[in-house]
């Protein structure tokens, strides 16, 4: 069974426990992202989906699993998403038959290039601890603006390390406010 990943943010550069059967291809579908999630671990603010957000390039890559609840289990432990939700692993074909908002798109997807299966991390939105809450730009560019030390270097670096193709508004007022521009290595268009 063929089963591939999408990705655009630090899975990309940090796999961690994913095991990956191919590098990453810099064909995937088109998304709607944006950097709205707060971490509850790192101070980054990570991108993720976002409805109503213009579709942006993704990455994929084969994984290394034989079955479709190997491979689930694999990116849910990787993204640390409690066994509770499921739903935060989207998956086309959807396991339990639920559709999430972008599944007709990677389903298309799918199809087209003959995959068995495809996983992507469908974590939502979140700020000020809520989920499904989408930051404003200018909530964003004052949490960001606010951090200092460490955790300002770890999230300037998450937003410079991520693709720079992968180019969304807040993105683009961050680099006009704070001047965190794309890495050098994140004009490649094959992730390592």
């Amino acid at each position: 069974m063929q089963i591939a990943v999408i990705a655009w943010g630090s899975l990309l550069w940090k796999p961690g426990p994913l095991k990956l059967s191919s590098g990453w291809h810099p064909d995937g579908p088109l998304l709607p992202l944006e950097f709205v999630r707060n971490s509850e671990d790192t101070p980054e603010l990570a991108i993720a989906l976002c409805e109503g957000a213009p579709p942006c390039p993704t990455y994929w890559a084969y994984l290394d699993a034989h079955d479709l609840p190997a491979a689930r289990t694999m990116l849910r432990e990787r993204e640390k998403i409690d066994p509770a939700r499921p739903d935060w692993i989207g998956t086309v074909p959807a396991p339990d038959g639920a559709q999430s908002p972008v599944a007709g798109r990677i389903e298309a997807w799918r199809l087209a290039r003959r995959i068995d299966a495809v996983l992507w991390t469908a974590l939502p939105a979140r700020s000020r601890g809520c989920e499904g809450r989408v930051p404003g730009a200018q909530e964003v560019l004052d949490w960001l603006a606010g951090l200092a030390g460490d955790e300002r270097a770890a999230a300037e670096h998450y937003i410079r390390r991520t693709p720079a193709h992968i180019d969304t508004r807040y993105r683009r007022l961050v680099e006009a406010a704070l001047g965190w521009r794309p890495l050098r290595e994140a004009h490649v268009t094959r992730m390592a």
